[in-house]
């Protein structure tokens, strides 16, 4: 498990002004001066440098020869926030006075940095950005933050322990990197997302494959997938180079599966293995030996993998033979950079990048009346090696909606004529409409929004008991202590009290089928400090307040195709009492 363990202590006695001020979105706009980034070559040898640590990552990499490393790790500096820190430390923001010089000198000596969200403290304490903040946005604002300030071509999230289960948190990530993903396209940057993700010894498990399964499921672009391959677990005595191979093996049958018209050189080419070395977490029967190492690199340059790696630089000596688990050194007897200067000749290859393209549309939104129609161009580039051909198709049209391309197929860097046609028929309502390009190197996409007016009045279901006058707080599923009462209430008789604890939020939740692809917006009366309300499932969006009397919060979203989202009101830990009367959701 990849975790900074200095950092875990300290997440949870965060201070809630850090909260507070996490609530303010970063902004997209960085302190590079740079407007494009260095691709990383096609495979690439990226250890973990501890940010925790202490350690200046220019002179670790002067030092060990590591032209490359893997920034561990940003987050929240308390669950909730949308404000991303390296190591959760608000003493550390997403900013060229943090590391910005050193980087900057990595790159300019021929290497790069590749920053790193979540590990273990984070999964599991529930400050990696997408498991703390809900706005969809929000979370891509940030990663475009990390792009733009330290001019980075690849963002790595790792996701174990908590994160691995929950679902909305890798809903929002996987529509953030796709969000991403569009706006470098639009911005001709050439940016990769990496997966870092724990593993069996013969591939990931359901978990980790789901995640994987949702990128693809929400438009989001995966260029690796990066097994850890270490911390086991399952009681046996492992060779680790030997397990390092069939572990890879088994993630390379996933991803067939998964992207069925790859070829083999592509999928290899889509997996990074990252090692412990010396005695893992779980203890000696799970040893990478220095005699792994050259076992490792031949196999990884014989198949063509993409990233190789290990946890982490601070452990690359010697000196505390028989202790497993440090963050400072391996427990085995080796040379200080033994294993940097062994995985070093991974890094290059062919430095140059594999084909890759970008989509986007111009408008990117329209309005028009049920029954008439509009049109957009659809624009490709080339962002990596040479042009390919691109098959264009869309994708979240409603009812009585049709999209065409005229060509349906374009060669990157040329353009075509999206036109979108309605009927009278056609609920009036907002849609998203993905367009996507397909070619040989995978997909890239961009949205395009259409709003239509006029139509039928689309059908779907709506808040019930808003107002809580019917003297309980069914069909709302609520924490232990909340209830409805009579002594502080907006209007009417009675009004919701949610009892936060140190422990929990006292959340009331109730799940509500919509019309689908409309936006809606959520307003409701809150009195109390930190009362949030917003919505999650097949939507995220949230807003918060803090006020002694009450205040009207109001949020806006866009349902999915199913409609489907659950509403939410919360308090937070231990900041006394909130009152919610009077929540409605209109359409428009």
């Amino acid at each position: 498990m990849l975790r900074p363990r200095k950092w875990k202590a300290a997440c949870t006695a965060a201070a809630l002004a850090a909260t507070s001020a996490g609530l303010v979105v970063l902004g997209a706009g960085g302190a590079s001066a740079a407007t494009t980034n260095t691709p990383l070559p096609a495979h690439v040898f990226a250890p973990y440098w501890e940010a925790y640590s202490g350690d200046d990552p220019l002179a670790e990499s002067q030092a060990s020869g590591d032209k490359y490393l893997t920034a561990a790790f940003l987050q929240t500096a308390s669950k909730g926030s949308c404000t991303a820190y390296w190591n959760g430390d608000s003493s550390q923001p997403i900013a060229s006075s943090t590391w910005g010089s050193d980087f900057a000198s990595i790159q300019a000596n021929g290497g790069n940095i590749i920053p790193s969200f979540g590990g273990y403290a984070a999964d599991d304490g529930g400050t990696d950005i997408a498991d703390s903040c809900t706005n969809v946005s929000s979370i891509a604002a940030v990663y475009e933050s990390v792009i733009t300030t330290y001019n980075v071509s690849r963002i790595d999230l790792d996701v174990e322990d908590n994160s691995l289960t929950n679902s909305a948190g890798i809903t929002r990530r996987n529509q953030a990197v796709a969000q991403v993903e569009s706006w470098a396209a639009a911005n001709n940057r050439a940016i990769q997302f990496s997966y870092t993700l724990p593993t069996t010894t013969s591939g990931l498990a359901s978990s980790g494959l789901a995640v994987l399964q949702n990128a693809k499921t929400q438009g989001a672009t995966v260029s690796v997938a990066n097994i850890m391959t270490f911390d086991y677990y399952d009681g046996a005595t492992h060779e680790m180079a030997n397990d390092t191979e069939s572990a890879a093996s088994g993630l390379f049958s996933q991803l067939q599966t998964l992207y069925p018209s790859y070829t083999s050189a592509q999928l290899w080419g889509m997996i990074g293995v990252t090692e412990m070395v010396g005695i893992d977490d779980y203890g000696a029967a799970e040893t990478f030996t220095t005699a792994d190492a050259s076992t490792v690199l031949s196999w990884a340059q014989s198949k063509g993998i993409n990233t190789l790696s290990f946890w982490a630089l601070e452990r690359d000596n010697g000196g505390c033979v028989g202790t497993g688990g440090s963050d400072s050194c391996s427990g085995i007897s080796q040379s200080t950079w033994f294993f940097s200067h062994a995985f070093a000749p991974f890094s290059g290859g062919s430095t140059a990048p594999s084909n890759n393209f970008s989509v986007s549309v111009s408008p990117t939104s329209a309005s028009v009346a049920a029954g008439s129609s509009a049109t957009a161009t659809v624009k490709t580039a080339v962002t990596a090696g040479s042009a390919q051909s691109v098959a264009l198709s869309a994708g979240g049209a409603p009812s009585g909606v049709t999209v065409s391309f005229s060509p349906s197929s374009v060669t990157a860097g040329s353009s075509a004529t999206a036109t979108i046609t309605t009927t009278s028929a056609t609920a009036s309502g907002t849609y998203p409409i993905t367009i996507t390009g397909t070619a040989a190197s995978g997909t890239q996409s961009a949205t395009y929004t259409l709003t239509v007016t006029g139509g039928t009045t689309s059908s779907g279901g709506s808040l019930v008991n808003g107002n809580f006058e019917t003297g309980s707080a069914s069909p709302w599923t609520c924490l232990s202590g909340d209830s409805v009462q009579t002594t502080t209430v907006h209007a009417g008789k009675y009004a919701l009290q949610e009892v936060p604890t140190a422990s929990a939020t006292g959340e009331c939740d109730q799940s509500v089928t919509l019309s689908a692809n409309t936006k809606y917006t959520l307003s409701g009366y809150v009195q109390g400090n930190y009362a949030f309300i917003g919505v999650s499932g097949g939507a995220s969006a949230s807003t918060w307040g803090s006020s002694s009397s009450w205040s009207k919060l109001s949020v806006s979203f866009t349902t999915g195709s199913s409609g489907a989202v659950t509403v939410f009101i919360h308090g937070w830990y231990g900041q006394g009492n909130v009152y919610a009367d009077d929540f409605t959701l209109t359409a428009g």
